[in-house]
């Protein structure tokens, strides 16, 4: 099972949706960030589209999720959702023009078959975004020194961005790169060829 399958996502969506509110000014320069990176043009896709809040707000129309309290919140925000995880998209090859992947790796066991899910499914020239916690970086460091660990991050699993680059890379992507890096909030672009 993918972690973000995990049961405590959809059990707990409220207290998961909540943080965006009481944490309004990280969720406000994470969304800032991605607006510079995100296309703003063709179909995206976001997998583990949670409940909605970057999807809606980046004008992503399509979202994939595999807890359906989570994606009944993305519905109510405007995005088109399907019920499924990142290692089996229910999706056509060449599908999309771009894909987001905001926080999800750490909770994936194979982000690799999911990169390669997502190779699939983008259209040549298409690009993924990803954004996580990198392993090591002061944001990841710092959560996982509190106590109690928190509900969602003592499931974490934190990769380097050399990690997810050559797992990119093993996927067929091409031109992987760093585009941010503050704090251990990294974000990864590659391309499909």
């Amino acid at each position: 099972m993918s972690m973000a399958g995990h049961p405590v996502f959809d059990q707990c969506a409220g207290d998961y949706d909540r943080w965006f509110e009481t944490h309004a000014r990280d969720y406000a320069a994470q969304c800032a960030l991605l607006r510079g990176i995100v296309p703003r043009n063709g179909m995206g896709l976001e997998v583990g589209v949670g409940s909605g809040r970057f999807a809606s707000p980046l004008g992503i129309s399509q979202g994939l999720d595999p807890s359906p309290t989570l994606l009944a919140m993305a519905r109510q925000r405007g995005v088109e959702t399907v019920l499924g995880i990142g290692e089996c998209l229910p999706y056509r090859s060449g599908t999309f023009d771009y894909v987001l992947m905001m926080t999800v790796i750490c909770y994936l066991e194979d982000s690799g078959r999911s990169f390669r899910e997502v190779f699939r499914v983008i259209r040549q020239k298409g690009i993924i975004v990803v954004a996580f916690l990198e392993k090591g970086g002061e944001i990841a460091e710092r959560e996982m020194m509190r106590e109690p660990k928190g509900r969602f991050l003592r499931h974490a699993l934190f990769r380097t961005a050399g990690d997810v680059m050559t797992a990119l890379t093993e996927a067929g992507f091409s031109k992987e790169g760093v585009v941010d890096n503050r704090h251990g909030f990294c974000m990864v672009t590659a391309e499909k060829d």
